[in-house]
Formats: C-alpha cells, sequence, structure tokens
C-alpha cells in the first residue's frame, strides 16, 4: 500500500495538549480508533470515528484491527508504543510499510529525566505477565534499573522479594502517573518497601532501582561456570571448571537455541540462557523429579523461559524435530552418549552448522566420542581438575573424574 493506514499513537498522561498539530489530526480522522479504557479516554476530545476498547484475549482485538485494514485506523498506547507495548505486537501482523509508529516520551525517558539518570547505562525490565526471578540476572552491584509494574500492588512485592535476596539496602524510587497533573514519587530502602512504609503507589506506576547487594546478596555471576551451590542437584550436574570449558565450546550466540541431552540440574542450559536474554534451551531429562529440580533452578537463576521436556533420548530427538520444533543451533550431551545411535541421533537433528559438545567420562562413552571424531572430525579435550579437600588434620588435592570432552560442528 502506498501509505500507511495503521497510525500507533502514543498518548501520554497530559492527554491530547501533548500531541502535536499532525498526531491529533491523525486521531480526529481516524474512522477506528483502538486502545485501552484509559487512552480512550485521555483522546476523548478528539475522536469523531469509531472506538474500540481492547478486549480479553488481546487477540480478538488485533484481529478486529485487521479487518480494517485499509482503512484509517489508530491504535493508542502509553509513551513509546515498541517499548514492551503494543506496536510490537501489531508488527507481528501488519507488514511495515502499512502502519507508522508516532511515540510519546516513554516511561523510561521520563523516569530517566526525573531521576538524572543516563539512560543508556539503565537496564530496563517489565513485570506485566512475567515472574519476579526474571529480574535476578540484571541485579548487579552498582547497577541502575528501570522496571515496569503490573499493578500497585507489585512494588510491594518486588521490594519482598528483593529484600530476601539480600538487597535490602537498595534504593527503590516507586514513580506513578509519569507526565501528568498526578504525578507522584516516593523513596525507600527496598526493606522499608518491604515493611509497607510509605504511601500506596498508584495502579499506574514504575519502579526505578539503585542495586546495593548485601554481603550475602545472591547476585549471578557474569562468567561462566557458576559456583556448583547455586544449584540444587543430587550430585548429576557438570561440575563448575568442566561446566565452564563446556560453555566456551558451545559458544552460544545471540538468539540461538540449545538441546540440553540428559538435563541433570539444569546447569548447562541455564548457563547458556543467561550469557543473553533472546538465547533460548530445552533440556531433555527423563527422570520427573530432575526435571522439577531443573525448572525450580531456571526460575532461581533468572531464566524462567528455559524448556524441560521428559524423555529419553536418542528416541526424543527425531520425535522433536517432527513435532515442529526448530533445528538446535548446538546440543550438549551430558550422559547416554554410549546409548546406541546417540550421538547419529544428535547429529541429523543439528542444523548445518550447528555445533555438538559431548562430554565423556566412562570408557565407553568416551570409544563413542573417539569413533565420532574419527568420522566426523572435531576436536577431543581431556579435562582433569583437582580440588584441596582436607586429609585429616592436613590438605590435598582430590581429583575428580577426567572428562574428555568432544567438540565437532557440522558442516553448513
Amino acid at each position: 500500500m502506498s501509505t500507511p493506514w495503521l497510525h500507533v499513537i502514543g498518548i501520554g498522561e497530559d492527554g491530547v495538549e501533548g500531541l502535536p498539530a499532525a498526531t491529533r489530526a491523525l486521531i480526529a480522522g481516524a474512522e477506528l480508533v483502538v486502545g485501552g479504557a484509559r487512552h480512550l479516554a485521555l483522546a476523548g476530545p478528539l475522536i469523531t470515528g469509531q472506538t474500540l476498547a481492547w478486549p480479553h484475549p488481546l487477540a480478538d482485538g488485533i484481529g478486529e484491527v485487521l479487518r480494517w485494514r485499509g482503512r484509517r485506523v489508530c491504535v493508542l498506547a502509553s509513551g513509546d508504543p515498541f517499548l514492551f507495548g503494543i506496536g510490537t505486537t501489531l508488527r507481528r501482523h501488519v507488514p511495515l510499510a502499512e502502519m507508522m509508529g508516532l511515540p510519546a516520551p516513554s516511561c523510561v525517558a521520563l523516569a530517566c529525566n526525573l531521576l538524572g539518570w543516563a539512560e543508556q547505562d539503565v537496564s530496563v525490565l517489565s513485570l506485566c505477565g512475567r515472574p519476579m526471578e526474571a529480574v535476578a540476572p540484571a541485579l548487579q552491584p552498582g547497577g541502575r534499573l528501570v522496571v515496569l509494574s503490573a499493578d500497585e500492588h507489585t512494588p510491594h512485592a518486588f521490594a519482598h522479594w528483593l529484600d530476601a535476596r539480600g538487597f535490602g539496602a537498595s534504593v527503590l524510587h516507586v514513580l506513578g502517573a509519569l507526565g501528568g497533573p498526578g504525578q507522584s514519587h516516593h523513596t525507600a530502602t527496598v526493606a522499608e518497601a518491604a515493611r509497607g512504609e510509605g504511601p500506596r503507589p498508584p495502579r499506574l506506576n514504575l519502579m526505578a532501582l539503585e542495586v546495593v547487594a548485601g554481603r550475602d546478596a545472591q547476585v549471578i555471576p557474569l562468567a561462566c561456570g557458576l559456583p556448583d551451590g547455586m544449584f540444587a542437584h543430587d550430585g548429576q550436574i557438570t561440575k563448575r571448571e568442566i561446566r565452564a570449558v563446556t560453555l566456551s565450546a558451545l559458544a552460544p550466540r545471540r538468539g540461538e537455541m540449545l538441546w540440553d541431552i540428559g538435563g541433570g540440574s539444569g546447569s548447562i542450559s541455564i548457563e547458556w540462557m543467561l550469557r543473553h536474554p533472546a538465547n533460548r534451551a530445552i533440556a531433555i531429562e527423563k527422570s520427573p523429579e530432575r526435571g522439577a529440580r531443573i525448572a525450580h533452578n531456571a526460575l532461581n537463576l533468572g531464566v524462567p523461559g528455559l524448556r524441560v521436556m521428559a524423555g529419553e533420548a536418542p528416541a526424543i530427538l527425531p520425535r522433536m524435530r517432527a513435532e515442529g520444533l526448530a533445528a538446535p543451533d548446538a546440543i550438549f550431551i551430558g550422559g547416554g552418549i554410549s546409548n546406541p545411535g546417540m550421538l547419529e541421533a544428535a547429529w541429523d537433528v543439528l542444523r548445518p552448522g550447528g555445533r555438538l559438545v559431548a562430554n565423556a567420562v566412562t570408557l565407553e562413552s568416551e570409544a563413542a566420542v573417539m569413533a565420532a571424531h574419527a568420522r566426523w572430525g572435531g576436536t577431543l579435550t581431556r579435562l582433569h581438575v583437582e580440588r584441596l579437600e582436607p586429609i585429616g588434620r592436613f590438605h590435598g588435592f582430590r581429583p575428580g573424574m577426567t572428562v574428555t570432552s568432544y567438540t565437532v560442528s557440522k558442516p553448513a
């Protein structure tokens, strides 16, 4: 189409008075204006066409917007429609040439200007429809976060969760109705907010956090190879030093998918996802108890999107592809390497150009990776770690099991 029929317009708490004349004209001339009830009320003085308040589920409203394709339609949003907003959702259904976004100052920009923070140095997250644990990786000492609230109850619940993780000395700003006549700003420590001190926030609010970590705060390190004690496990875990080397061999890149065969505690999958927020992983685990433990670890360490699939490899691998799952960019095999057909099945489902890493600890599994090396090439590395342990009144280094790590890339 020669000109956009859909305009996605950001509107602030100051209403239509804060909009440029050209944007006001678009709303006034629209045949259909869509938005939340609050947005429609803010733009009410300008609207002359039909209105549609977003229904539940939202997908029904998207379908209605698409039925007006080619006519003059405006969708209203808070601030910047492409900041955790409806603009991103609409873009999945409407070609870019057919739509135009017209943002108002975002809530993040308003918050940073109010607090005097450099916006480029701030981590922006949302608790709208997301668990609080998703914030955990961003809780780095000295960091600044802007966190979008789901409702008026979010700040207290968030503060209580932060306090329990050892961040009680952090400074929490609760900002309400930014940019409007009812704008509010309350500051307290996380510990104070967790005790319910201070005024009740308005329903429309966001939080700005200055992170201060206590001595025992649960800070997730930025390096590969998290301490083993950060994972609940029954002994079935790729140990810290071996895990760091394994992650290096897997070489995660932004947005890639890992299949972790024999998930155990989920440590490899979790650290893969911690490397970048867009990374995805599926942990394949036949034990229900371990599967539940993987899900617990993933939530606690801030990657609730880790998917756990119950099943036994190699039989489950072709079924996963048959069910429409995209071929993985990388596969890690931490157990069952010597099972008949395991390496071959993993190789078959791996995408061209993808990486396969298998860690062998038994003679049988070592023989399997050596045979694979003879067929497909790659590298074999023998890893041996010793840890200092007490021996009566003295100390000595106790060797762990030697690991033979096989790494290979599938030809593109």
